[in-house]
């Protein structure tokens, strides 16, 4: 299928003022809570307005009108967000700022955060050291001591089969856990994530570690910025090296193995399909966090970013079937619905010495505050259509304003591949 023709208008003009949002200074209400074991079922009545007064607000918040699609009726996500991965515009939200606990999601973070600072050709040797403190339980690729893995290697390990193992290797090379850690913090205030507190760098359930559905968003907008994260999380299945042992001519071979994406809208599963136009973007499960995901997909030209934290219908991939039928919504409002904020950018994109502050787009009025609901799954395996994202592009400044091309994390279109 040929790619659709770029709009005529790409590029929108938006000064810095428009897209501020919010004080830099969380008041206490929003200071980082300790996670309970279960999450309360219900949102804090006042929340971070970064990136509209609307989405500070508990309940769903959408301007219905005429034209307008109904959202879906089966969304069970405790937070949820739908937004417009290139102008930024957020079509509807449920608690968009929620602080919960994010999972592997925040592995997004992460690479966002440490991806640039290595080339992908660069081996390391893994020493004992590099794989201390793993969580029980963790989810791991399968790295061993001993072994050289390339940086190209460790990331295919942290996006395909979000591999704590892999991300404590890469923080071990980005000079140990504490640093990384701090690295992401700094890396989660330049993006204005306001409400997000990293405590590990994998998304590993700890106390006191928590973001929020806006929060996850922006790491993705952010991310999928850099070809290397665009093109690990839109990569269906690899090769990762095995271990190393002797052949017949006592001659030392490396074995492999075939590692699949865990995100089941991009490899599909028994219960559902590949999602049309699909391209990543991180998927994360723990006990505390429930299922959490963000997923970004192109239709017809128009690019869309969901993410969906922990549904309350605890059924097989009810995160993946919630995403997908908020994307099918996404994509029919598009174009017709008024946005209830935006997601801001970062803070050097619009000078030093900005400070956000909270911006009303959209109305309270006829502002949904009702939840909405979820499905069944089960299974591996798909074959289907998605996006291979390439190219690049720049945020520019032009004085006070923020120059924002609508291709932003996603500027040449893309072109399309069959899935292997």
């Amino acid at each position: 299928m040929p790619a659709p023709k770029p709009k005529a208008s790409r590029v929108l003009l938006v000064t810095s003022a428009a897209l501020m949002s919010l004080s830099l200074t969380a008041p206490a209400a929003l200071a980082a809570p300790t996670p309970s074991t279960t999450p309360s079922a219900t949102p804090p009545a006042d929340m971070s307005t970064v990136g509209g007064t609307r989405l500070g607000h508990p309940g769903t918040q959408v301007n219905l009108a005429a034209g307008v699609p109904v959202l879906p009726k089966d969304i069970t996500g405790r937070s949820w967000i739908v937004s417009d991965a290139e102008s930024g515009e957020v079509l509807a939200a449920h608690n968009a700022h929620w602080r919960l606990p994010p999972a592997s999601t925040l592995k997004m973070l992460f690479a966002d955060t440490v991806l640039p600072r290595f080339p992908k050709s660069t081996p390391h040797q893994v020493v004992s050291a590099d794989l201390a403190g793993i969580g029980a339980g963790s989810s791991m690729v399968g790295i061993k001591e001993g072994q050289t893995y390339t940086v190209h290697d460790l990331w295919l390990g942290v996006f395909l089969r979000s591999g704590n193992d892999a991300v404590h290797v890469l923080s071990a090379m980005n000079g140990g856990v504490e640093q990384t850690v701090r690295d992401m913090q700094d890396h989660a205030d330049e993006l204005q994530a306001l409400d997000t507190h990293v405590v590990t760098p994998d998304g590993y359930d700890q106390p006191g570690q928590v973001s929020s559905a806006y929060d996850l968003s922006l790491f993705a907008r952010s991310g999928l910025q850099k070809k290397d994260f665009r093109e690990y999380c839109s990569t269906v299945r690899a090769s990762f090296p095995g271990d190393t042992t002797k052949n017949a001519k006592g001659k030392s071979v490396r074995g492999s193995f075939e590692i699949q994406n865990t995100n089941r809208l991009l490899s599909g599963d028994t219960d559902i399909p590949v999602y049309q136009g699909i391209a990543g973007v991180k998927n994360g499960n723990t006990t505390n966090a429930g299922a959490t995901f963000t997923g970004v997909a192109e239709r017809d030209g128009r690019v869309l970013l969901v993410t969906v934290m922990n549904p309350e219908k605890k059924e097989h991939n009810e995160v993946y079937k919630e995403t997908a039928r908020l994307f099918d919504w996404g994509f029919q409002a598009a174009g017709k619905v008024t946005p209830v904020g935006e997601l801001v950018p970062p803070k050097g994109a619009v000078g030093s010495s900005a400070t956000p502050r909270a911006t009303a787009v959209g109305k309270d009025d006829g502002a949904s505050s009702k939840p909405v609901a979820a499905s069944s799954a089960n299974g591996s395996g798909g074959i289907g259509v998605a996006l291979a994202i390439t190219g690049g592009a720049l945020v520019l400044l032009l004085g006070a304003a923020f120059l924002v091309n609508r291709r932003w994390p996603l500027p040449d279109l893309v072109r399309r591949r069959t899935r292997p």
